[in-house]
């Protein structure tokens, strides 16, 4: 890495790394090919989180953005081989699924939690008062690796923040009688707006047909890093899991079983604020997130008047051994 570049501590969290890019993202990529070795170690470091500041020259060259995933893993998802609608696709850049509330992405922002503050009047992030806590496209095997995740235009200050949580420090903060009750455990995860999580269950609402390519997915509750060798929890709120037969595999399904008991306790501790990120976007910050050990969560924002632009990549090819030889479960042709 060039010597003008730094890495410290993120403010305000207890996990994550900071990087300044000095305003020259085509400098800090090029550095970063060329030595990627400290970039890495301070990602892993993090326990699988990073904050890259400084990196507005993105938005006009977004090539940049694919140059970096590259870094991070084997592949980057190009997003015309799968059912991603096509509006939702970086016109120039495939790999970079755009994240927007403006024609045509047009895609709204989750609605304000009740009460939209806790008691002491700080934004909610603990489960159940905030829902949407998931881990990218974790109703795949093999699930992604890392995503990059770039703000091109930001919404105004204390709106539209992303929440991350560490999976690291929640396990190793787990009691002891709940780490033995999540060993060799499973959860099922399925595709958002599936109609099977419990609040469309509970309603009655009979839920979607998933096509072959859209099956629910088996995940273990507790996945070892493949790079750090860190035991960290891999689960999701409601929307990412299938309440009809689990969320639980072997475990009394539904949304009042044993299984759903248990899955909101963990989800309950794994978002305990202690363990927490609350991001505030600027325009040119970039962070790196890993899907393997973090979960994360979007907040509210005024998308009436205000428009938000968020570029992410994906990056795959390292999920850990349990994954070893299976073809990817989105695809038709492994069907």
């Amino acid at each position: 890495m060039s010597p003008s570049m730094s890495i410290t501590a993120l403010p305000g969290a207890t996990f994550g790394k900071l990087i300044e890019a000095n305003d020259d993202a085509t400098a800090f990529v090029a550095a970063a090919e060329a030595n990627p070795d400290p970039l890495l170690t301070a990602f892993y470091d993090g326990h699988g989180l990073m904050l890259v500041r400084g990196l507005q020259g993105i938005s006009g060259e977004p090539e940049l953005l694919l140059r970096l995933s590259r870094l991070f893993g084997e592949e980057v998802e190009d997003y015309r081989t799968t059912t991603t609608p096509k509006r939702m696709v970086h016109p120039t850049v495939p790999q970079i699924f755009v994240v927007s509330n403006t024609p045509p992405f047009t895609r709204l922002p989750p609605e304000r939690p009740e009460p939209a503050l806790t008691e002491d009047g700080k934004l909610p992030v603990q489960f159940p008062h905030r829902r949407g806590w998931h881990t990218d496209q974790s109703y795949r095997r093999p699930p992604p690796d890392i995503s990059l995740f770039y703000c091109q235009t930001p919404a105004p200050p204390d709106q539209a923040q992303t929440l991350y949580a560490d999976g690291i420090a929640a396990y190793a903060a787990l009691p002891a009688d709940l780490k033995a009750r999540v060993e060799g455990l499973h959860a099922i995860h399925v595709r958002p707006r599936s109609g099977r999580s419990p609040l469309d269950l509970r309603e009655g609402k009979a839920p979607a047909p998933l096509g072959p390519n859209e099956q629910p997915q088996v995940q273990p509750v507790v996945r070892r890093h493949p790079v750090t060798g860190e035991p960290a929890l891999y689960l999701c709120d409601y929307g990412q899991l299938d309440w009809q037969n689990g969320p639980l595999a072997g475990m009394e399904p539904g949304p009042e079983g044993e299984g759903a008991q248990l899955a909101i306790e963990l989800m309950r501790h794994y978002t305990d604020p202690r363990f927490v990120y609350a991001h505030e976007w600027r325009q040119g910050d970039l962070i790196v997130y890993d899907n393997r050990c973090t979960v994360h969560s979007a907040t509210w924002f005024d998308a009436e008047k205000h428009d938000r632009v968020m570029w992410r990549t994906t990056v795959r090819g390292n999920p850990g051994p349990e994954y070893a030889g299976e073809a990817p479960s989105w695809l038709l042709e492994s069907a």
